[in-house]
């Protein structure tokens, strides 16, 4: 029975991922551009009081699918302002041509609706309503191309412009560009720009969705990929414990030393209560001892590590000299995933991680990343 329903499923409408506050949103705000419109529309005709018989001079019923597109899905590249102008508008010019052109009111309308889709692809202003502005002006024989300016185009400008202030008062953003370049993903996303490109003209589809959301989207759901394999594994559950540490005071001689007896690049630098100040590691000391010309590096690094025994000059000579100040560190309690991108794009090798009142734990190191995500499959 389960089978035999299955070829079904596909005629089943989905579930909007949307509450109801998004809803109620779009439904007052398409109540409001339509009312904008009318109202306007109906003072710029002359008809202040004319009876809804009328309404069609200066109100177009396609109007109506273009306000769901601008306040329901105002992302939607079908919904932006040139789409909605452009798409009317042309739609309107089309069959109004082909009122003229073809007696027969039903192929007038057929071949409206097919060279109003050509000419709206052709002009990037693709509008499903444009079909329907089409549809109308063929089959209800319009001969006048000034209906093309008014209603259709002047009642789209309005719809348009009440969008604009409705969407930016609710938190949308509108108009949403359609060209811009693709952010680098949050969540350390495995594909790029070439990569989308190509996947896009593979499917050879228009998706009602623009480019920059489609891959934001894309990168969220590696996101969350990444959380439900790495399950509630957190920064506690991997990091090295007891990491080993210096002072501000400690003589850069004995931090180098430490650095090269532990196989390891990086060392906290806390205070008389284990809190993190700083952090050296061994770009520092290669930073600061001048190592970009590679003639005798080795003697300058030596020179550098070295104390001098004088007390006062420009030498660096403790461990509080050189290191770095701004320090990335991360509870013990977060989840690993949420500092994965750090490591995949941030540049970070090893974050501290600390416990309560802020004092050092241990250490997370990209060696202990990549250990947990080969366990996790």
């Amino acid at each position: 029975m389960r089978n035999a329903a299955s070829p079904w499923r596909a005629w089943l409408p989905a579930q909007l991922q949307v509450d109801a506050t998004e809803r109620w949103r779009a439904a007052l705000g398409a109540g409001l551009g339509i009312l904008f419109a009318a109202l306007l529309s109906r003072v710029l005709s002359g008809g202040g009081g004319a009876p809804a018989a009328l309404a069609q001079t200066w109100l177009v019923a396609p109007l109506g699918a273009s306000a769901v597109l601008v306040f329901a899905v105002p992302a939607s590249p079908l919904a932006q302002p040139w789409a909605v102008v452009g798409g009317n508008t042309v739609s309107a010019l089309v069959g109004i041509a082909c009122a003229l052109a073809v007696p027969d009111p039903s192929w007038a309308a057929a071949l409206a609706v097919g060279l109003a889709i050509g000419a709206m692809f052709t002009l990037r202003c693709l509008h499903p309503p444009g079909g329907a502005m089409a549809l109308l002006t063929a089959f209800g024989g319009v001969g006048s191309v000034g209906f093309a300016l008014f209603p259709a185009a002047i009642n789209s400008l309005l719809l348009v412009a009440a969008g604009l202030a409705y969407n930016r008062a609710t938190g949308r953003r509108y108009p949403h560009g359609q060209q811009a370049p693709v952010a680098p993903a949050a969540g350390g996303a495995s594909f790029t720009d070439a990569d989308l490109d190509a996947a896009l003209g593979r499917y050879n589809q228009v998706l009602d969705l623009p480019r920059d959301d489609l891959a934001a989207l894309l990168a969220a759901a590696e996101g969350e990929a990444y959380r439900r394999r790495l399950g509630a594994l957190s920064c506690a559950d991997i990091m090295s414990r007891e990491p080993v540490t210096v002072s501000f005071g400690t003589p850069l001689q004995e931090a180098w030393a430490l650095l090269h007896r532990h196989r390891i690049k990086a060392l906290p630098v806390v205070d008389r209560v284990q809190r993190v100040v700083g952090i050296v590691t061994l770009a520092d000391f290669l930073r600061h001892a001048d190592l970009e010309r590679h003639e005798g590096w080795s003697q300058r690094l030596r020179a550098f590590i070295r104390a001098s025994g004088a007390t006062h000059g420009d030498k660096a000579e403790v461990v509080g000299q050189i290191m770095t100040r701004q320090v990335r560190v991360a509870s013990a309690e977060r989840p690993l995933a949420e500092l994965l991108p750090l490591f995949a794009q941030g540049g970070h090798h090893h974050i501290p991680i600390v416990g309560s009142e802020a004092r050092l734990v241990g250490m997370l190191t990209q060696s202990d990343v990549v250990s947990s995500l080969l366990r996790s499959g």
